[in-house]
């Protein structure tokens, strides 16, 4: 079953202006399967997975090209950067011919490779538009409106109520389209496989990795810090690596879309602000799998409940901006004195707090730390406090509680 991407309307904008558009993501995010779907019957569909045809556009760009051309889709463009320039050429000989259409010309797909993302910010400056595309959102699973997240405009479009326990079963299934439209799905041997090929692939072609079962051991020891801030100490402590590795590792994990680095806000930093970025994995279900929680149940009552409640609700509101082809500037905060706000959303100068907390009941001064925003001398727009209480409430004038299973 094919769940439509709330990134369609943002893709296809972009292709109206821009002759080459790019959709990059960690593996079995449903790249493919997106432009496929939404593909026009002419545009031809390439693989640079098969040995035979990467090896034809590694070594003969222009041939390729001319078995291939535009429109087109170039699956995998990664594995055969030789192609961009190319590419590049088609484009400006099409912006050239006032017969031929420029816009829409090349849909590419490619995971965050250090060297192919370097390649086409090159190449293609001023001809490509970059999307990122995740897992399934919780607002694609349900098909309501995809908006980009903010208090202040937030809507529940969600009729059905979804049980604490339905919930739970959501972040830890995960949002990999493959476990989520499939109910027979064995969420083990998904895991297991994709962390396997995710280990015998992606991290060779990303980096040279001397040792992979300290690879593995190092992904383990992120997972079970999701939602933390990020101590390469430890990390390269648990994984037996020097920290400079531990930092290279991290990097690795960014660059392939499974993790991300939620940075301080420290505007008018003062001594007593926390500067340590905070580390997340992107999927729940994968830190799921890797921290040995084997069924909702048990991760639900265990330990890092809070922080896999944490990891999904930072994950949707990110993926909310991502599918809307936006690149949101989003924060935390933490100082000396313990006060904290899980998330800052910036925009057009105002800050928007959100605190995230795991339980069905909440009081008002869960908030009392969005007071620490007045030293930023900006303006303070609404609040929210994300939670498992089931009901949307003006909690007050400038705060509201908002179902996580809402967003």
């Amino acid at each position: 079953m094919y769940v439509r991407r709330h990134l369609e309307e943002a893709f296809r904008e972009a292709g109206r202006f821009f002759p080459a558009l790019l959709v990059t993501g960690a593996r079995q995010v449903g790249k493919t399967t997106f432009l496929r779907k939404i593909a026009e019957t002419e545009r031809r569909f390439v693989s640079l997975d098969a040995p035979d045809v990467c090896q034809l556009a590694r070594s003969d760009p222009r041939l390729f090209l001319s078995q291939y051309p535009p429109p087109v889709i170039i699956d995998e463009i990664q594995y055969a950067p030789e192609l961009l320039p190319y590419i590049k050429g088609s484009i400006d000989e099409a912006r050239f011919d006032n017969k031929k259409k420029a816009s829409g010309l090349f849909w590419l797909t490619g995971s965050q490779h250090f060297h192919m993302m370097k390649g086409v910010t090159e190449s293609l400056a001023g001809r490509i538009r970059i999307f990122e595309l995740h897992g399934l959102s919780n607002r694609e699973l349900f098909n309501t409106v995809n908006r980009p997240f903010r208090p202040d405009t937030f809507q529940a479009d969600n009729p059905k109520r979804t049980s604490t326990t339905a919930f739970f079963e959501r972040i830890w299934r995960g949002a990999f389209p493959e476990l989520s439209t499939t109910p027979d799905a064995r969420w083990s041997d998904f895991y297991g496989s994709y962390v396997q090929t995710y280990l015998a692939r992606d991290v060779r072609d990303l980096t040279q990795v001397a040792n992979l079962n300290r690879f593995y051991a190092f992904i383990k020891a992120v997972a079970a810090r999701t939602g933390q801030m990020l101590n390469y100490a430890s990390l390269a402590r648990d994984a037996d690596i020097s920290q400079p590795t531990a930092k290279q590792y991290v990097s690795v994990l960014e660059a392939s879309g499974l993790v991300f680095r939620l940075y301080p806000y420290l505007r008018n930093h003062n001594r007593q602000m926390i500067r340590t970025p905070k580390i997340y994995m992107f999927d729940s279900g994968l830190a799921a799998y890797l921290t040995e929680w084997t069924t909702p149940a048990v991760m639900a009552s265990g330990a890092m409940a809070g922080q896999f409640f944490e990891t999904w609700c930072v994950s949707e509101i990110l993926k909310s901006y991502a599918n809307a082809g936006l690149q949101p500037h989003v924060y935390y905060y933490r100082d000396k004195d313990q006060r904290e706000i899980d998330l800052i959303i910036e925009q057009d100068g105002t800050l928007y707090p959100v605190e995230i907390k795991k339980g069905v009941t909440f009081r008002q001064d869960d908030t009392k730390s969005f007071s620490a925003l007045k030293q930023f001398n900006k303006p303070v727009g609404m609040g929210a406090l994300v939670s498992l209480h089931p009901e949307f409430l003006q909690i007050r004038q400038d705060c509201i509680a908002i179902p996580a299973m809402q967003l």
